[in-house]
């Protein structure tokens, strides 16, 4: 794999598991106001 492939592909995994622990303090902070 070069370089540019490698880094790619950690932004990427970078994104979604930042994307997912938003989504998820959203929702824990969502039900915790109800």
């Amino acid at each position: 794999m070069t370089t540019g492939a490698i880094i790619m592909l950690v932004i990427g995994l970078g994104l979604t598991w930042g994307g997912a622990a938003l989504c998820i303090r959203r929702a824990m902070k969502a039900n915790k106001d109800e």
